[in-house]
This record gives structure tokens, C-alpha cells and sequence, in this order.
């Protein structure tokens, strides 16, 4: 197969443009041309009312050896690279039938879990998934009742329970990760198998949205009991016990759970997400070395979705292909803060998603269809350890804490958000009527000032970047534009440093992953460390060289919101 990169055509072409401009790159007669296949297709909306596609695709030619010799050098024409994903232990049925052979536990059932747990199963080392929370229906069901009736479950909600935060998201899937050994292909290939649609094997930007990630978490379980593993919901760890590794350091022996149990354990991945404070405040009481991380907080901020599609593409026939419209803006305040987009969700909706009594918190989600009649995304400021929380490594999440109590209060309470338009924000001045965009969040909003609930750098930097996004994006700081806070979970407030080989730096058998140990950053970012983590597990249980095997893959992984 030959691959070609930057095929640029516009959108409304048909089947036949494709073939034509595949032929006319290669400098062959479309007789010659036996399959296409596409790899990725994405867009350029750069310049508004001149929106094109831009393909990678595969194809098989006659002669492909010749053709790929005339184009030897070629930026745009190559060989096809081998993207099959290959498992680091194919002899995983007998290591776990070895006598005293202790099953790897994977602690969290988000993104990062269900991967590692799926990926150790495969390879027949029968994991053993705690999670906290519940099934994922029964968790739908408990965030509902906060939605609609102010009634908050802290163990089982937007941010805990099978399937993570990311099952209550726009379910992006796309990331900017290092990804030598093919592990998002692999994990996009799961989840079309799990009954995601299978276009998001070649989007450039795809998403799932919420209803279908809970049937896909539901077909994930279901494989990896199938396999030999095992769920126990509602097993929220406690405690990490520690022993003598033999070599003068520790290491993970048994993990106790807040019902008194007590299960032995070697191999732990710790899946656990970027809101699990009281797990982080036991890792840290375990002695486990972390370090506090820089995160960002903010508002999420909604516009009519009509005004988000005028303003990127321009012309209404992009709409039907390419979906609601979506956006990245990025500005550098005077004051040296970051602002940007975070997390944007086109046609989709603002949610409640705090996870601790008396606080409120906000994110977005949208569904696969993108209908709904606001675009949402973060507006958020980056604030850093050494400036704005240096008390330590859990210092971060008492700086959330503190904003989202203000928000709560503010918002009158019965966890009702706090929010103001654009216009009122810019002068100011207190809300106390919203306008013709009508907020999205449930159960309610309280139109207030929200500077009473976020940093005074940070509003003075919002302050000067809205204007700016304006330039970028018209129509952003449309006066009636609602901002609704507050936004803080938007990563991990702190980082596990952990080995090449995986595991904690200062604790062997644990393994950190995903995006609460600071090393992913949504849905597709966290199922690769996943991935990576279960290899090292792997490799660690069958006594293997783990660094030599897996030094490409345990870079820290970031995701593109």
C-alpha cells in the first residue's frame, strides 16, 4: 500500500474527485488505482467561505513498487507504515497459572482503567478492576439527580463511577501524544468494536459523545470478564499497605478498602482520575512521592452554536459534513497569565459535575450529534504551584477546594452555579438578569459577579482576553454570552513521578497512569497510558527487562482540547 498526506479537495466533492486527485498525485490513470482507503480526513477552515478537506489515505496500485520509486523522496508519497498494534507479553496464560501468581489490580474504571484492565486481559493476566463508584446506568441515574433535583452522591457522579469523567463529556478523542507503538490506534479500534462509530477510526478531530460511551464502557466490561478478569464496584481503597521490597526501599503489599476488606496485592495500577482527593490524601499519608502540578481555573462559557458556525466556516453547506463548528483560542495576558479554550463542546450543554458536598463545579458534555442550541467551552487561566498554591503536593486541591466553595456560595446554593454575561463581566458589574443566550447548566444558575469566585488575576486576564478572542473568533464577546463558573478540574493538581519502568518512583508494585497521576489529559491520551501501564505490569510480572522494552512509550501524555 502507498500512503499520501495533504490530499486537499473541497466539500462538496464526490467519491470520483477523490480517486481523480489520488491519481493525479501519483501520476497514474484511475485504471490503475485497485482500492482507497481512508486514513484520516480532517479540515482547513482558515480562510472562512473556502473550507477544504484534507485527507491521508492508503491505496493500492498496480506496480506499486515502481510508483513508489518515481516518488522516491516524495514529502507526500511513501510506503504505507505498519500501524498493527502488538502486545508486549504473549505468554500471559502461563505466567498467571505459575503457583503464587497474584492478579494485577487496577484501581479506577475511567478511560486509563478500562484500557489497562482490557489490554491485561487480552493478555490473559485476569485483572482485578476496583471501582469506587457504580455501573455506569446506576451512576447515569445519581448524576441525574443532581442535575434535576440538587441531589449530589459523592460516590457515584460526574466524576466517579465505571467509565470516569470522560463518560459525561463531547467524548473527544483526539490528543497530542508521542505514539511509537500505535497505542491510540489500538484503542480507538477497541472502542469501535465496543460500538463506537467507525469514522473515528479516520476523523482527525472525532468524538463519541455520553449516550454512546455508556454502551461502549458496558461492551468494555463485558469483555474484559469474558477474559477471566473481575469487577467490584463500590471498592473504594483506603488505604496502601507497605512492605519491605528486600532491596532497602517499599513496596505495594495489600490494599484496604473502606469496608474493611483487605486484598492482597503486587501489581497495582492507579487509575484513579484527577478528583480522587481523599485516595491522593492516603497515597500521600503511604508516603507516596508526588509533586504539586500546574492546572488552570475558570468559567465555561456558552455562545449560540449559529454563531460559533458562522464565524469558522461561512458558508452553511460545511455544517451537515463537518458538524457543529468548534474553536481553540489561546491569549497571553500582561499580566503573565495563560488564557485559552479548554475542553470545547460544540452544540452541547454545561453540566454540573462537582464531586464534594457544598461545591460547585462545571464542565461540558455533548452528545454524538452536536444539536443542542449553545456551544460551550472552558475559559480558563493557568496558575502554578510556585505562584498561587506552594504548600505542598496536595496544596492544589485545597485551592480548588476553596474556589469551589466560593462558587457554591455564590450560586445560592442547593449547588446552583454562579453566572454572568459577557457584557456585565467586561463592565464590571453584577448580574442580575441574563439575556438571549439562555444558560444550559441544571439544575440552575444564579446570576451574580462571578469575580467573588475566582482569582483577581485570573478575571483581569479574562477581562483582557475576551476582546482579543472577539479579533479571532467574531463574535465571542457577544454581551449576552453567558459565563457560568466555576472550572477547575481541568487536569490533575499534582503528578506521581514514576520510573521508566512504570512504577512509583518510591514505591514498587504501584504503577501510576492516566490523567490523576498527571500523565494524561482526556479520553484518548489516558487510554494510551493505560495501555503503556498494562505492558509494564506485564512485562514486570513475567520478570522481563521492562525499561528496554518500554522506554519509548512512558513520556507524559498531553491532550488537544
Amino acid at each position: 500500500m502507498i500512503r499520501l498526506t495533504e490530499l486537499r479537495l473541497p466539500i462538496a466533492h464526490d467519491d470520483a474527485a477523490l480517486e481523480q486527485a489520488v491519481a493525479e498525485r501519483l501520476g497514474v490513470a484511475t485504471a490503475e488505482i485497485e482500492a482507497i482507503t481512508i486514513f484520516r480526513r480532517g479540515h482547513d477552515a482558515r480562510h472562512r467561505h473556502r473550507v477544504m478537506l484534507v485527507y491521508t489515505v492508503d491505496c493500492a496500485v498496480r506496480d506499486e513498487a515502481a510508483v513508489l520509486a518515481a516518488h522516491a523522496g516524495a514529502r507526500n508519497i511513501m510506503a504505507t507504515p505498519d500501524t498493527t498494534y502488538r502486545f508486549a507479553v504473549d505468554d500471559g496464560p502461563a505466567l498467571a497459572a505459575r503457583p503464587g501468581f497474584t492478579r494485577p489490580v487496577v484501581i479506577g474504571a475511567g478511560p486509563c482503567g478500562l484500557m489497562a484492565a482490557l489490554v491485561l486481559a487480552q493478555m490473559g493476566l485476569r485483572p482485578l478492576v476496583l471501582e469506587r463508584g457504580k455501573v455506569v446506568r446506576e451512576r447515569t441515574v445519581d448524576t441525574f439527580a443532581l442535575w434535576r433535583k440538587s441531589i449530589l452522591n459523592p460516590e457515584s457522579n460526574v466524576q466517579f463511577g465505571e467509565g470516569g469523567a470522560g463518560t459525561f463529556s463531547d467524548g473527544k478523542l483526539y490528543s497530542q501524544v508521542s505514539d511509537p507503538r500505535h497505542y491510540g490506534r489500538k484503542v480507538l479500534a477497541e472502542f469501535v468494536r465496543a460500538g463506537a462509530p467507525p469514522e473515528i477510526e479516520y476523523l482527525s478531530r472525532p468524538h463519541i459523545g455520553t449516550f454512546r460511551l455508556v454502551s461502549m464502557v458496558e461492551h468494555i466490561r463485558a469483555e474484559i470478564e469474558a477474559l477471566g478478569g473481575e469487577y467490584r464496584f463500590g471498592a473504594h481503597v483506603t488505604q496502601f499497605v507497605t512492605g519491605d521490597d528486600g532491596a532497602g526501599g517499599q513496596r505495594i503489599r495489600a490494599l484496604r478498602l473502606a469496608d474493611g476488606d483487605e486484598i492482597a496485592a503486587s501489581h497495582v495500577v492507579l487509575a484513579i482520575g484527577h478528583s480522587a482527593r481523599d485516595t491522593f490524601g492516603a497515597l500521600h499519608a503511604a508516603g507516596v512521592a508526588m509533586v504539586a502540578k500546574p492546572f488552570s481555573i475558570g468559567v465555561r462559557i456558552e455562545h449560540p452554536q449559529s454563531v460559533i458556525n458562522t464565524a469558522r466556516y461561512g458558508q452553511p453547506e460545511a455544517v451537515p459534513l463537518l458538524g457543529a463548528a468548534d474553536y481553540k483560542l489561546v491569549h497571553h495576558a500582561s499580566n503573565g497569565r495563560a488564557v485559552y479554550s479548554f475542553c470545547m463542546c460544540p452544540g452541547g450543554t454545561v453540566v454540573a459535575a462537582t464531586s464534594e458536598v457544598g461545591q460547585v463545579v462545571t464542565n461540558g458534555m455533548s452528545q454524538y450529534s452536536r444539536a443542542e442550541r449553545n456551544a460551550n467551552a472552558g475559559l480558563v487561566v493557568g496558575v502554578t504551584p510556585e505562584r498561587d498554591y506552594p504548600g505542598g503536593p496536595l496544596a492544589g486541591i485545597a485551592f480548588q477546594r476553596e474556589w469551589e466553595r466560593r462558587a457554591f456560595v455564590a450560586g445560592g446554593g442547593a449547588y446552583f452555579a454562579p453566572a454572568q454575561t459577557v457584557g456585565d463581566f467586561l463592565d464590571g458589574v453584577a448580574s442580575t438578569t441574563l439575556g438571549a443566550v439562555v444558560p444550559s447548566y441544571r439544575p440552575g444558575v444564579t446570576p451574580t459577579d462571578l469575580s467573588a469566585c475566582l482569582p483577581d488575576f485570573a478575571v483581569e486576564a479574562m477581562r483582557e482576553a475576551l476582546p482579543h478572542f472577539d479579533s479571532k473568533l467574531a463574535g465571542f464577546s457577544m454581551r449576552d454570552a453567558v459565563m457560568t463558573g466555576v472550572e477547575t478540574r481541568t487536569s490533575s493538581p499534582l503528578r506521581l513521578p514514576r520510573g521508566v519502568d512504570g512504577q512509583g518512583v518510591n514505591l514498587r508494585g504501584l504503577f501510576p497512569a492516566g490523567e490523576g497521576a498527571g500523565y494524561a489529559g482526556g479520553i484518548l491520551s489516558a487510554g494510551i497510558d493505560g495501555i503503556r501501564i498494562a505492558e509494564a505490569v506485564a512485562l514486570s510480572l513475567a520478570g522481563r527487562d521492562v525499561e528496554q522494552a518500554l522506554h519509548r512509550g512512558m513520556t507524559h501524555a498531553t491532550e488537544a482540547q
